[in-house]
């Protein structure tokens, strides 16, 4: 079997995704783009003249164009891959010189590409592809910025973690406002504040911090002046809970709104965590044999899609339907299985309403909430 990295990137559509893979018999890594929205997913390889080095980045586009980034000297060069026929074309974007580039998830529109260069007391957003001509700098931000979340559909409010002064609490990157900067997170003035995940329909955030004491997940929602709650059954004591996919279209429903968890034990096996902040209980899965920790997506009618590689089948996608939903029977003990699971099938993955063109609401800062624990 294929050593793959587990680095795998989805659309927001669902329609596609890429990662570096190692395949056999070649020297090093190369970029893979996996197709997600047909009747079965499909692999293509996009290899270039020469084998990628392990720390270079691909970023899906749904046009079926894979962004790559790569370190040259004390440049990052951006291109784009596409399949030609047998070969591999490539488009080259154009350089940034600087210390270190990371990109950033898949932005909403599909087509946009962004970056963020860090820099030693200040971080820049660049628009590295989607703009009028090569890299495009957007914004400086004072402070050193991590992460990256879009918390609206049209791809105007940007939430990075930013450290500053010993601190870090996450803001927001107004795009539609020359870049201007918001604090959204500060649940205490000397607490570490940290967006994990956020869901643009519902307007669902999960963060980590550590206002309670110890380092904790909880949730609240983009726009509420309720507090953020810090829910007992995301506290294992025998694991750590990491949120990577969050149900779309709940339109005004957060506390309906499925999240799944990559759960780590330490153990070889990999389980999946499904929490919805309505039912206040984490249901736990093994997660589908081959499954990549951490990957995947949900669809808006509430299937969890899982990729997975094994030995026979190299490009594969679980379709789990959770217990206690239509059609999936509701199970009786703490340790579950969702059913059913399709190995080696997709289908189309939606990814809930379209932007309307109109200009998304302000974010009110989650600021000086009290910490509120919950079942």
């Amino acid at each position: 079997m294929d050593m793959r990295r587990t680095a795998f990137t989805v659309t927001v559509d669902g329609s596609y995704a890429a990662w570096l893979a190692l395949g056999r018999g070649t020297d090093g890594w190369f970029p893979e783009r996996w197709t997600l929205d047909g009747p079965e997913p499909y692999a293509v390889s996009l290899p270039g003249s020469q084998p990628e080095e392990p720390d270079s980045e691909v970023l899906p586009l749904s046009d079926g164009r894979v962004l790559i980034r790569r370190r040259v000297a004390e440049r990052y060069a951006l291109s784009l891959l596409y399949p030609t026929g047998p070969g591999t074309g490539e488009l080259p974007l154009g350089t940034i010189e600087c210390p270190y580039l990371s990109l950033l998830p898949p932005a909403p529109d599909g087509s946009s590409a962004y970056a963020l260069v860090h820099g030693e007391r200040s971080t820049t957003l660049w628009r590295v592809h989607g703009g009028a001509g090569g890299p495009e700098l957007l914004a400086t931000v004072q402070g050193r910025c991590e992460g990256g979340a879009w918390l609206d559909r049209s791809g105007r409010l940007l939430a990075l973690d930013r450290e500053l002064e010993g601190l870090t609490k996450t803001v927001v990157v107004d795009l539609g406002r020359g870049g201007e900067t918001s604090p959204l997170l500060q649940i205490t003035d000397k607490s570490n504040d940290r967006l994990l995940l956020a869901e643009p329909d519902s307007g669902l955030l999960l963060v980590r911090s550590d206002a309670p004491g110890v380092d904790r997940l909880g949730w609240g929602v983009l726009g509420s002046s309720r507090p953020v709650r810090f829910p007992e059954c995301l506290l294992l004591p025998d694991a750590s809970l990491t949120p990577f996919a969050a149900q779309p279209g709940q339109g005004l429903s957060p506390e309906e709104c499925s999240v799944a968890f990559r759960v780590d034990r330490g153990a070889a096996d990999s389980w999946v965590g499904v929490w919805r902040p309505a039912t206040k209980r984490l249901r736990q899965f093994p997660g589908p044999t081959g499954w990549l920790p951490g990957a995947g997506l949900w669809t808006a009618c509430g299937e969890l899609r899982l990729p997975f590689v094994t030995a026979g089948v190299p490009c594969g996608l679980a379709r789990l339907r959770m217990p206690g939903e239509a059609g999936a029977p509701e199970p009786g003990g703490e340790t579950e299985r969702a059913v059913p699971v399709v190995e080696g099938t997709a289908g189309t993955a939606t990814a809930g309403a379209e932007p309307d063109g109109s200009a998304p609401a302000r974010p009110v800062p989650l600021q000086q909430a009290p910490c509120a624990r919950t079942p």
